[in-house]
């Protein structure tokens, strides 16, 4: 008897560490589908509403439905990739002022909390760097699933000289406003169901 239960504490320990083994390698198969997905900038020049948009991204994410506290996330921004859709715009982007790709090609942000809210709504706070500056936000994202892939979605405001975007004779809120909205849309495969 005692040799029984002893293979059976053995058979559900071998049972349990492969199913956390297989809710590891499930979160490591999460990916972002990047022709799926778009991160969006909406600033106001003059009053007028001017919307932008990131063509190259990327992202880590290790996201668990049942378990947000325990997630993670990093995104990667190649901020060369700036977009405002007119070519006299899009060549001033990369520039010292604005963006400064050539000494920051990228601006990341680095989960540091994920709260679930209940309904398929969370609240992400983390680091987020832009030219070297780095501040904290709260980003609300709003999950739906269809079939395989999750998409998430959500927007958050900036101010865009806190990061330094828009210097010198540009750092005049008149031309261009403080204030900046990122809009997003991510879709993921490999999230657990909501």
């Amino acid at each position: 008897m005692k040799l029984s239960n002893h293979l059976s504490r053995l058979l559900w320990v071998a049972t349990a560490i492969g199913a956390a083994a297989g809710a590891g390698a499930a979160l490591a198969d999460q990916k972002l589908l990047p022709a799926q997905s778009e991160i969006v900038f909406v600033s106001k020049q003059m009053g007028v509403p001017v919307e932008g948009r990131f063509k190259k991204f990327d992202a880590q994410i290790s996201f668990d439905p049942a378990k947000p506290e325990a997630s993670k996330m990093a995104f990667t921004v190649d901020t060369g990739s700036a977009s405002l859709g007119a070519p006299e715009t899009d060549v001033e982007l990369p520039k010292a002022l604005w963006f400064n790709v050539p000494k920051f090609p990228q601006a990341t942000f680095q989960s540091s909390a994920v709260k679930g809210l209940g309904g398929g709504k969370f609240e992400v706070t983390g680091k987020l760097s832009i030219k070297g500056n780095v501040r904290d936000v709260v980003v609300p994202v709003v999950l739906a699933q269809s079939g395989a892939t999750t998409t998430a979605t959500g927007a958050f405001a900036i101010k865009r000289l806190a990061f330094k975007i828009g210097e010198n004779e540009w750092a005049d809120t008149s031309m261009v406003a403080d204030d900046v909205q990122v809009k997003f849309k991510l879709a993921l495969t490999g999230v657990g169901k909501l």
